[in-house]
Order: C-alpha cells, then structure tokens, then sequence
C-alpha cells in the first residue's frame, strides 16, 4: 500500500543535490525573465553606489575646496540615480512578482495532476489535509527563486563584490578587518541554515496534520455535535496547534539569534572603522570625505549581507517546500507506463477473473484464488457476509487495485496491458457512498458526461426517479446542492448518482449498495430504473437485500475471500447451501419488521447479529 507524506518523510533522507537539480530545473524554465530581473537589478544597485560615491565629493571638494560649481551636477546625478534606483525596483517587482505567481500556478497544477493519479489506496492512507497542503502550500516558496528573493540575493553579491573592490582602493588595512569580521557572520549564516531547515521542512508537515484534522472536524461536524466532541475537537486541535508554536518559537528563535548575531557584527564593524579610520585621517592616508565614503560603503556591503541571511532563511524554506514536493512527485501513478499499453478504443463489457489474489496487507489476504466470468451484458450479484471481499472484487473491476496474482480480462485482453484510462471510460459507478459535488444538480448529473444536453440530463432523472423532486426545488436543476450534497436526503443524493451513472452509458456498470439509502417506496421506484439502467452492459452488483438481485443472470456469494457458492437465485436455493441461509435470516428479519414495526434489528444484521 502506498504510503502517505509523513511515511516517507520518516523512509526517505533529504538528497539536496536532487532538490537543487528541481530548483535549476525552475529557474532555467523562467530564464529570460530571470536574466532580464537580474539585468535589472544589476543596473538599480550601480546606481546606488552612486550616492554614497557623492559624499566624498561633496566633503573634500565642495566643502573643503569651495568648489560650489559642482554642487548642482552632484544633485543632478544623484537624482538620477534615485530615479534609476526606483523604475528598477518597481520593473523588478512588476516582472518577477508575476514570474513568481505564474511559477507557483504551473507547479500547484503539475502536483495536483500527479496526486489524482496516484493508487486510490494512496489517498485511503493520507489526509486531504496533507494533500492540499503539498498541492497550495510548499508550492509558494518557489517564489524566492524566480521571483525577487534569488534576485535579490545575487543583488546582495553583486553590491558586496563592487562596494568590496572600492573599499580595499580606499584602504586595504581597514578593509580587511572588516571582512573578518564579515567572515565570520558568513560562517554564522551557514551554520544557521543547516539548522533552520529541518524546522522548516518539519512546519510544513505538522501544518499539514492540523489543517488536515481541522478539515476532517469541520466536515464532519453532525458527528462532532451529535455526540458533543467539541472540547474533544478542542484538545485535539489545541495540541496540533501547539506543537506548531513549538516548532515557530524554535523557528523564531534561530532567526533572532541569526538578527542579533548581525547587529553585533555591524557594531564590531564600527568599532574596527573608528580606531583604525580614524589613525588613518589623522595620519593623512585618508582624507574626512574617503572616510565618509567608507562608511556608505561598508553599510551598502554589510547591508545586503544581513539581508542576503534573511533571504536565505526564505530560499531554505523554499527548498524544504520543493524537498517535499519532490517526495510526492516520486511516487508511481496509476497511468506510468500507460504509452507503453495496448489501447483500448470500444468494448463489449466481457469480464473474467483467472484466480486473482489480493491484499491491502501481505499478512492479511482479502480475495484467495477467485475466477468468475461474467459475460457481455449480463448480471453478476455480489453477496456475502461483511468484510467477505464483496467491494473489494468490485474496486479490482474498477481497477481501483490492481491483483497481487491471476490476471482479469475484459473482452480476452488482460486488463494490465491496457491503458488505464481508455477502460476507465467504459466503467461507471454508483457507491455506497456517493460523493456529490458542492455544484448545482444538473453539473453533478453531467460530471460523467460534460457534452450532455440539458434534455440528455433530464432524461436521466427521470429514469433515476429523481426529475420529481429536483423539479420541487425552486431553482430546479440549477439548485446548488451543497458540500457532498448535504442539502439533500441520502435517498435522494443515491439517485442523483444512479442518474449520474445513467448518463455515463458506460458497459461496465458497478452498483455498489445502490439502493441502501432508499426506503421501500423509493427503492420500488428505482428497480425498474436500475433494470433499463443494466440493460446491455456487464453489471456488478453488491446487495444486502437479496430481493434486490433474483432477476441477476448469475449470483456469486463470497465468504472469506472464496466464492463458496455460483448460480441463480433458484439454483441457490434449490441448493440449500449458505446462500440459502442468508435468504431465509433475511427474509424473518423483514416479516419481523412487518410484524412488529417497534422492533428494529441493527441494519444489514441477521437474526443473531451477523452482517448479511
């Protein structure tokens, strides 16, 4: 079984080398807009060294010499170099700021393609909550590397080397001091990101947990009230929220220290300025202006190098973002080798099993060596006690799972040599548990069919039953029917599935408990629909009420992963075998309701409690 997010973060080392392979893959995608910001930028930073350039001027010449002639050529060219400064800063931010947000929208559409292709048993073992996180979250740090942030730290190099180069002309003594001391905050740096990565990459997960629990909560929240587990809820949220704080309080505190480490570095930096600039004035090596100068420029160089520590910090969890993208992006899909398979263009529906095996866990074996056949247009019934493989053999028709031995065929042709997605689309379903999207009905009926007309959908209704009661509602099909079509009764959300199915017209049909939800009026209403809807096409189905399967061509009843017993309802019974027994408890359970209508037994239990 495949295994969620925080599985693999426990299976899989971090490979930087694989995760800055993806980064190089970003940024070269986004390379023209990158050079151009970079270009920039270059551009916005020269000109910046153009003020503090000025102030020597302005101190030995205009000032010390008199020379006031060049008092207006310095403020003209340094006011163009403040307007050079800001159309760069706003290019950079109207070009890259958009690079960035259309980066972060190719990547969420490239992860969420790759996760609805992963094995259904994937998303059985991970929350959605997790899964949004990876598709919406981790995706927005790649805006530190093709947005402003790389930009800005290659700004931050390109400022430095220059600012560094003037400095040692100025006065080389000094100059090296300084870098020592800037040196040693490099090496500070380095060592804080080491540290501060796995923070991040650790936030990310546990941000996923608690949004995934919360999700969880608030779907759930007739649940939740109905048995009064708000302070549950509660606590459970509380302690995911704070083990979120504990992971940020550690976070902001390796950034404090790395702001802290910074200002003490900028104040080392002064103190080495003043004892050696200043024997260095007084002695005449430099002059007040070159000084002054110095001092501009050192800020410019010490500047982006406190800011390049905070853009890194933002680049480290980008690539904790990317790291985790990369885990997820690795796992096999269901369609990976589909080029390589044979097509699959029209089909009769025919399908057999040739001893299929499968398990959701090696030790625990769900279906033991099962061959059936079940040809063109014909109807196979599923039944069994609960737990016996029913849905299971139904997922594997669906090629939701794939079988650990024996082969499945349709039409002759093993079903693992054909492309996944052409079978898919001869295949529909009805669940036990059907999903409905937060849409108006008519979409919902037409999601399996999005060419449908409106009539095309109608049709469908009404022979799903369902046209009388959408048509009640005031805005008709147009009705918004809620999240999992909570605005509408479980009997009428299964017929919007079986209309939904209708319209699909695949040949292979799989009804899963498609009546479960419908009362007895309902469910007499719906029979004749299910029998047109299963007219020509190879159906499946999975019944708890017997009565429901008597006119399928071949009934199958599955015990402990085996069919024990195949044939039609009268062969069954005449065989008086364990098919027979289910019949017979059902059938006391439903004259005992009849009888004594107060007296209700658990659904879908025997007499003696056994599911049916």
């Amino acid at each position: 079984m495949p295994t969620g997010p925080e599985d693999v973060r426990e299976t899989t080392k971090l490979q930087p080398a694989r995760v800055w392979r993806e980064a190089r893959e970003i940024i070269w995608r986004y390379r023209r807009r990158v050079v151009f910001g970079l270009v920039v930028m270059v551009i916005g930073r020269l000109a910046g060294l153009v003020p503090p350039a000025s102030s020597k001027y302005l101190i030995d010449d205009v000032v010390g010499q008199g020379r006031t002639d060049l008092l207006v050529p310095l403020a003209l060219v340094v006011a163009a170099a403040t307007l050079i400064q800001g159309a760069s800063s706003f290019s950079l931010s109207r070009i890259l700021g958009v690079t960035a947000q259309r980066a972060i929208t190719e990547m969420r559409k490239t992860v969420q393609a790759h996760v609805a292709r992963l094995p259904v048993g994937y998303f059985d073992s991970t929350r959605s909550g997790v899964l949004i996180s990876r598709v919406m979250t981790d995706a927005e740090g790649i805006r530190n590397l093709v947005g402003t942030g790389l930009v800005q730290l290659t700004g931050g190099v390109v400022t430095s080397v220059a600012c560094f180069a003037i400095l040692l002309y100025l006065n080389w003594q000094l100059t090296v001091f300084t870098m020592a001391v800037l040196l040693a905050f490099g090496g500070a740096m380095a060592f804080a990101f080491r540290r501060l990565r796995p923070l991040f990459r650790e936030r990310g997960r546990i941000n996923a947990e608690v949004t995934g629990r919360l999700g969880e909560s608030f779907a759930g929240v007739r649940i939740v009230k109905a048995y009064t587990a708000e302070r549950k809820e509660d606590l459970v949220f509380a302690r995911g929220a704070h083990r979120l704080l504990r992971n940020v309080a550690r976070s902001v505190l390796g950034v404090s220290a790395v702001t802290s480490f910074s200002s003490v570095i900028v104040g080392s930096i002064s103190v080495v300025m003043i004892v050696i600039g200043g024997r260095a004035i007084l002695g005449g090596s430099m002059t007040l202006g070159d000084f002054v100068m110095y001092v501009f420029l050192t800020g410019m160089m010490a500047g982006p190098l406190v800011q390049m520590a905070s853009i890194g910090t933002q680049i480290t969890e980008a690539f904790a973002g990317l790291d985790r993208i990369r885990e997820l992006r690795s796992m096999s899909t269901e369609t990976d080798g589909d080029e390589g398979k044979e097509p699959l263009r029209g089909t009769e529906g025919g399908i057999a099993f040739e001893n299929v095996s499968f398990s959701y866990d090696d030790a625990v074996p769900v279906l033991r060596g099962v061959s059936l056949e079940a040809p063109p247009g014909s109807t196979t019934a599923l039944v069994g006690s609960s737990g016996s493989g029913k849905s299971t053999l139904a997922s594997l028709v669906l090629s939701f799972n794939a079988p650990d031995s024996g082969r499945i065929l349709v039409d002759g042709r093993d079903l693992a040599r054909l492309r996944l997605a052409d079978y898919r689309r001869h295949v529909g379903v009805v669940l036990q548990d059907n999903f409905l999207f937060d849409d108006t009905i008519e979409h919902n009926i037409r999601y399996g069919h999005t060419r449908a007309t409106r009539d095309d959908v109608m049709r469908a209704a009404r022979l799903a039953h369902c046209h009388e009661f959408i048509t009640a509602f005031p805005d008709g099909y147009d009705t918004v029917i809620g999240e999992r079509g909570i605005r509408v009764s479980g009997g009428q959300r299964q017929r919007l599935a079986i209309a939904r199915a209708i319209l699909a017209d695949p040949r292979i049909l799989v009804l899963d408990e498609a009546t479960s939800s419908l009362d007895s009026e309902s469910e007499a209403q719906i029979q004749e629909g299910l029998r047109a809807l299963r007219r020509g096409r190879t159906t499946f189905v999975i019944a708890h009420r017997l009565s429901t399967i008597r006119s399928a061509d071949q009934i199958l009843v599955i015990e402990e992963g085996r069919i024990v017993e195949r044939g039609t309802h009268d062969e069954l019974m005449a065989a008086d075998g364990r098919y027979r027994e289910l019949h017979d408890r059902q059938y006391r359970i439903e004259m005992n309701r009849f009888v004594n209508p107060g007296e209700e037994l658990l659904p879908g239990s025997g007499a003696d409690g056994e599911p049916v």
